[in-house]
């Protein structure tokens, strides 16, 4: 058992799977949404959410999103394989516990299943899951250096990414507000593990900008599909659970800061947090609206996820300190 824990650890490890259902939770939220609003939010071209059943997109959109994830978690490690070396023995590069060969494997065969996982939703969908692999890549060769364009990116990649199972959806305030996270987030995490370069006040600019860029666009969106920010077929109460979930993610956070102090332990602490936060913005979303069958699914999702992170956690350290007697 201990050996199949060590040779799995570098896999889990180098795709930060501890994190990744928070990408399965935002596309299974817009097919959940979608499914519930059909009337609203599909076009009577978009034949694949209409005729195709709940199980099979769920598992598409689950096996597109930790595909794509996976692709740009093990991205990352092939552009930083000379700073692991030498700087991250932690990492699995770094402990020299997986070759670089299978990292490009890893990469190549992510995107293969990102895409495979697309093509359930139609071209569109595929053509979408490309330029988001795209945006990963200049976030991995640009974005990490530059402060200001790695939080833009991070939003962009973010919203794409969500609108992958439906690219005609109208209601994009739940994307909206899952770009501004990954934004703040990526800034805060940023800051609190002093990474280089620090964040300077022209990148805080920047970055502010851009958000504001991305934001417009989003609203000229739905704007041009809906003729208003909030459709009438949206509850006018629907914003208040996400609203309050945001208010206590920054009191989690300010509370975390508190108790660690700003450093690399805060830093991972709080991003574990805000991906699990995001399967809390579709559950409230979905709450309402009144979609308790929808809100039950990403429920179990939200709560799969946090015992996944638990439960792999644990493995890494059996895997890696085994619990013996002392002597």
């Amino acid at each position: 058992m201990r050996r199949a824990l060590q040779q799995l650890a570098p896999i889990l490890r180098l795709t930060r799977v501890t994190t990744a259902f928070a990408a399965v939770a935002n596309v299974w939220f817009l097919i959940l949404w979608t499914k519930a609003h059909s009337v609203n939010e599909l076009p009577a071209a978009a034949d694949a959410l209409q005729d195709r059943p709940l199980w099979l997109l769920l598992l598409a959109g689950a096996g597109g999103a930790l595909g794509l994830f996976a692709f740009g978690t093990s991205l990352n490690d092939v552009t930083d394989l000379h700073r692991d070396r030498a700087m991250k023995l932690d990492r699995p590069i770094g402990e020299g516990q997986i070759s670089p060969e299978a990292v490009v494997l890893s990469v190549a065969g992510s995107l293969i299943v990102a895409v495979l996982g697309a093509t359930a939703f139609g071209t569109l969908a595929v053509l979408l899951t490309l330029l988001v692999a795209l945006a990963i890549l200049l976030f991995n060769v640009l974005g990490k250096f530059v402060p200001a364009i790695g939080m833009v990116l991070l939003g962009v990649i973010y919203a794409g990414h969500m609108l992958t199972p439906n690219v005609h959806a109208r209601f994009l305030v739940p994307v909206w507000l899952v770009m501004t996270h990954a934004l703040v987030l990526a800034g805060l995490t940023h800051r609190l593990a002093r990474r280089s370069p620090p964040i300077s006040r022209r990148a805080f600019v920047f970055a502010v900008l851009g958000w504001a860029g991305v934001s417009a666009v989003l609203a000229s969106l739905m704007w041009s599909r809906t003729g208003t920010l909030w459709p009438d077929w949206v509850s006018p109460t629907a914003w208040i659970g996400p609203a309050l979930l945001g208010g206590c993610f920054a009191a989690l956070v300010v509370r975390r800061v508190r108790a660690l102090g700003a450093g690399p332990r805060a830093a991972e602490k709080v991003s574990r947090y805000g991906s699990l936060w995001l399967a809390l913005y579709a559950c409230a979303w979905l709450l309402g609206a009144g979609q308790l069958q929808a809100m039950a699914v990403m429920g179990a999702l939200a709560g799969a996820g946090f015992l996944g992170m638990t439960v792999l956690r644990e493995m890494y350290a059996l895997g890696e300190h085994p619990v013996g007697y002392r002597r």
